[in-house]
This record gives C-alpha cells, sequence and structure tokens, in this order.
C-alpha cells in the first residue's frame, strides 16, 4: 500500500489504490493529472459527480461561447493527437483522388499507426511541410463546355486540414451568425432553402437581391484571411498551418503556381476558410447595416459566396447594395455584375406589376431552385421553388452519355444506376410544389433509356408496355420527400 504524507507533522495518511482500475493506476495514486499523450478527445462517462466530464473539443466550444473575444493560444497539441487524426483519416472518402503524392487511402491505411505517430511528431516538431495541390477540372452544373477548377490536396495535407477544421469548428460554431448556412455542421442546402422561404413570406420583403461574388475562392486575399483568423487564433503555430496552405500553390502541366490571392477548392480547409473571411465582411457587417440603418424589414441568407436578401423598401435595397459594393471593394472582392440583379418579389409584386402593366413578377434562381411567386390553395402567397431549367438539362445530358457509354450493359446493372440517379435527384429537388419538375425528370430518364434500348439491335425493339415495366421496375416514383419549411426558420434569416 502506497502512504502520502500530510502537512507538516499530520499524520501518514494511506491512498488507497483504484478498484478495476483501466486507466493508468500510477497517475491516480499519485494524485497527478493523466500524462501528455493519454486519451482526452471522447467526453468521459463517469465522473464523481455523476455527469459526464467535456472532451476538449467541448472546452473550447464552451471558452468560445463563453468570451466572444477571447483569443486561443493552445491550439496545435488538439490537432497532432492522434486520436483526432485518426477520425481525420477515417472521414476521408476511401476512393477519393490522390493528389500529387500518389499516395492513396487504402495504402496509407497499411501502416495507419505507424503513419499517424510520424505524422503526428512532424507536426510537434513543426517539420511538415505542406504540398502542392493537384488542378483538376470539372464540368460546370447548368454551364455546357464551361470547366470549373479544383485542386486535389496530397492525402496527408487532407488529414491535417480535416484535424484543424474540427478544432476550428468549435470556435467558429460560436460566432458564425445564423443566415449563414454553407458548409456548417448539422446545417445544408435545404436549411437556407427553408429559412429563404419562410423570410420572405412572413415578413414584409418586396425586393430581393440575388447576388453573387465574381470568382469569390481565386480573389480571396490572404493578408485579409490571416488577419481574421488572428481575431481568434493566437496560436501562431495553427496560423502558421493555414499560411502553408495558402501559399503551397497548385501544380498544373508540372508547373507550380503561386498567389497572393484565392484558395483552392477541394481542400477541407477551404469551405471554413471562405466563411470565415465572408463573416468579417459581410455577415456581421450586413447584421449591423439591417440594426442602424434599414427602415424596414430586411432578411438574409447565405450558403457559402451566394446570398439573397430581401428588403420591405426599394431605397433600403440600393442603398444597401451600394455600400456593400464599396465593402466589397475594400477587401479585394467584387459582386458579379450580370449575375446581380435586384428585383420586385414578394407577396404584393403581382398586383404592384399588375396595375403597371408589367407582367408577371421576375424570377431568381438559388441553391438549384428557381424561386417565383405564387399561391397556395387557399389564395395565400407563397414562394414556388422549382428545378432550374438549366441544372434539369444539364443532368439529362449527363445521364445520356453514359447511357451511351453502357450502351450493352445487362439491364440490371443499367436499371440500378438509373435508379440512384432518380433517387439522388428527388431527394435533392423533393420540395413541397415541385412535383411536376420531378415527374418531368423521371419520364424524361425513361424516355432516354427506351431510346438506348431500342438501339442496342436493329432486328427488334423494345415495346412501350414493356418499358413502362422496366421503369415501374427500376425508376423510384415522384414523390415529395422534403417536408414543408417551418416558420422556426424565420430566426434563421
Amino acid at each position: 500500500m502506497t502512504h502520502e504524507r500530510g502537512k507538516s507533522d499530520g499524520p501518514v495518511v494511506p491512498r488507497k489504490l483504484p478498484n478495476k482500475a483501466v486507466g493508468p493506476g500510477a497517475e491516480a495514486v499519485e494524485g497527478r493529472g493523466l500524462a501528455k499523450g493519454n486519451p482526452h478527445g471522447g467526453n468521459a462517462s463517469r465522473t464523481l459527480s455523476r455527469v459526464g466530464a467535456p472532451s476538449a473539443f467541448e472546452r473550447i466550444r464552451h471558452a468560445a461561447r463563453r468570451n466572444r473575444t477571447q483569443r486561443f493560444t493552445a491550439l496545435l497539441h488538439h490537432v497532432y493527437d492522434q486520436e483526432c487524426l485518426r477520425t481525420a483519416y477515417l472521414g476521408i472518402k476511401q476512393d477519393a483522388a490522390a493528389g500529387i503524392d500518389g499516395e492513396t487511402w487504402a495504402h496509407y491505411g497499411e501502416g495507419l499507426e505507424s503513419n499517424l505517430a510520424d505524422l503526428s511528431d512532424r507536426l510537434k516538431r513543426g517539420a511538415y511541410r505542406a504540398r502542392p495541390v493537384r488542378r483538376v477540372y470539372i464540368p460546370k452544373v447548368g454551364k455546357p463546355g464551361e470547366l470549373r477548377p479544383l485542386g486535389v490536396p496530397a492525402l496527408e495535407d487532407k488529414i491535417v486540414q480535416r484535424a484543424v477544421v474540427e478544432v476550428l469548428n468549435g470556435i467558429y460554431e460560436e460566432d458564425f451568425v445564423a443566415f449563414s448556412h454553407g458548409f456548417r455542421p448539422g446545417r445544408s442546402p435545404h436549411n437556407a432553402l427553408d429559412a429563404l422561404a419562410v423570410g420572405i413570406e412572413a415578413k414584409k420583403v418586396s425586393w430581393v437581391l440575388d447576388a453573387d461574388i465574381r470568382s469569390f475562392f481565386d480573389t480571396l486575399d490572404h493578408g485579409w484571411l490571416v488577419k481574421f483568423v488572428e481575431h481568434r487564433v493566437a496560436d501562431r503555430r495553427v496560423v502558421r498551418l493555414i499560411q502553408k496552405w495558402l501559399s503551397a500553390g497548385v501544380l498544373e502541366d508540372g508547373k507550380r503556381i503561386r498567389s497572393e490571392v484565392g484558395t483552392v477548392q477541394g481542400g477541407s480547409i477551404s469551405p471554413l476558410l471562405a466563411n470565415i473571411y465572408l463573416h468579417y465582411v459581410f455577415d456581421l457587417w450586413a447584421r449591423q447595416w439591417r440594426r442602424k440603418h434599414a427602415q424596414g424589414d430586411v432578411i438574409v441568407v447565405r450558403f457559402a459566396d451566394d446570398f439573397v436578401a430581401g428588403f420591405q423598401h426599394r431605397t433600403d435595397a440600393e442603398r444597401f447594395l451600394a455600400e456593400l459594393r464599396d465593402r466589397f471593394r475594400r477587401f479585394g472582392l467584387e459582386l458579379h455584375p450580370e449575375k446581380t440583379r435586384l428585383i420586385e418579389f414578394g407577396r404584393f409584386a403581382a398586383e404592384r406589376r399588375k396595375r403597371r402593366s408589367e407582367g408577371k413578377p421576375e424570377t431568381f434562381n438559388f441553391l438549384g431552385f428557381t424561386h417565383s411567386c405564387g399561391k397556395t390553395r387557399k389564395g395565400t402567397f407563397a414562394v414556388l421553388r422549382q428545378t432550374m431549367r438549366k441544372r434539369l438539362q444539364a443532368k439529362l445530358r449527363a445521364v445520356k452519355a453514359e447511357l451511351q457509354r453502357r450502351l450493352h450493359n445487362a439491364i440490371p446493372e443499367v436499371g440500378a444506376y438509373l435508379r440512384s440517379v432518380v433517387a439522388g435527384h428527388m431527394n435533392y429537388y423533393g420540395v413541397p410544389r415541385n412535383g411536376a419538375a420531378l415527374s418531368s425528370f423521371r419520364r424524361a430518364i425513361g424516355s432516354l433509356w427506351w431510346r438506348v434500348l431500342n438501339r442496342r439491335s436493329h432486328r427488334r425493339g423494345v415495346s412501350w408496355a414493356r418499358m413502362l415495366r422496366l421503369i415501374a421496375r427500376w425508376l423510384p416514383p415522384a414523390r415529395i420527400c422534403r417536408p414543408y419549411h417551418s416558420w422556426r426558420r424565420l430566426v434563421r434569416t
């Protein structure tokens, strides 16, 4: 039995060894905390008070919530913790493309523990080096012939970026405003769509500003971004990690390209950095402008670099737009002149435009949906959301090309592919009052499949009766799978 001597000449107090100890017994006996390196990421299930002890990430969140101006000076040890790195590795898609090092998820996992230990040690010593990202191009949705540049980071860069995002989310999720929806835990495009619809229907919105930031990810200023991060992060080692990724550059056609502006889309850190940048440049400014300068109701919904603002008065909308242009110019951003529009929209738009003989109210696009003024069966105003025509046509072109490639594949194989396509489409576009567009998409997919099947042989084709059976067998029915937006979403506008 071990003993511990009390103060001065007090008696020797025996300390009992812990029964059924799972962790290090010596630490408990000696009355000290866990040795460095022992697990600390998950919440402890039992304590003396019978209340779960908070994890390290929870403590960060609590501290960020208590003090909105606190700067965190010690964060890197959470990043290079092997449990955090392992979680980040397991969160990466197994079939994701490899970066310039050619390292794949499966090959790295063959020696996972030793690889993570080495990565942790390099992060701890400051020997970690970010690699340039490999540039790839993908077609733009709804824009035939146009390509969107993406970057593929090296596998270890992906791991470290995901670990940093996990740590920083604990801070910034307490700071980000409610009307910011893009690339945040627990939020989706449908949250933004519902918040927008509820805001327009519940508030006195008569004008809508449909805005788009020109080449946002290519013009984001590194200097301003680092300053914004340092508002909350005082750990220079974490800031240097972010600077390494920003300055690593892009490898394209064998040449390394560096720039003082822009962040490459494709890395795990890019969405968070974009949200931090727009949080300080746009979100906080818009919230303050609404409180101090607006004469009527104002709503704002932002998803990544796309945002929509609604106004009760046209004078508010025009002033907001003019001051926003000046605000963006100061931080190296610019509104796209062709994609930024101020339109009359809302519950009174149709009636007012009819009196002026100006036709139906204009529509605007947001997150793949065309928004228009409509009415419910009871005759009350409602925001109608329908699948964007460009998105629908682009998807049908992609499916047609894939069906031609699978021309001679077995019907069950092609049917399974088309079932996944239709199910995915319904899952995203299956919002209330969009049933007609969903049915149209399903019919178009069935028609494309029928044409391809009839091209497989010149001797005998597939009758339409048989095709209907195949469609019923393989293509899910058109259905609304998203609930009606709740007025509880109003707080997020």
